[in-house]
């Protein structure tokens, strides 16, 4: 059997990363799902899903503009949690050996 499991060295710089999307998302300020959207009359509004139900609510110019950074936000955190989870599993699986794996069969 192959022996491809991570060295010290590896899982440090893996960790460095993990490390840093920890304090990425500490330094962002308010999230929010949704999406923001203006009327052809110039009336903001932010739209999100809420218990499988769409809900939309009218903002002025300036909560629309807090609105736009917060869902900015909220993209810049799944983005980290997407990196995270990565990480977590590439160590999780290649830092210990485990089982044999079964070849894969070609159908012909």
């Amino acid at each position: 059997m192959k022996n491809n499991l991570l060295s010290a060295t590896q899982i440090a710089a893996l960790k460095k990363r993990f490390e840093r999307c920890k304090t990425q998302i500490l330094a962002l300020e308010w999230v929010t799902q949704g999406s923001l959207s203006q009327s052809p009359q110039g009336n903001w509004r932010w739209t999100r899903k809420l218990k499988a139900k769409t809900v939309t609510v009218a903002l002025s110019d300036k909560q629309a503009e807090l609105f736009r950074l917060a869902i900015d936000g909220h993209r810049e955190l799944e983005n980290l949690i997407d990196q995270m989870r990565a990480i977590s599993q590439q160590v999780l699986l290649d830092s210990v050996e485990g089982p044999p794996r079964r070849k894969r069969r070609i159908s012909s």
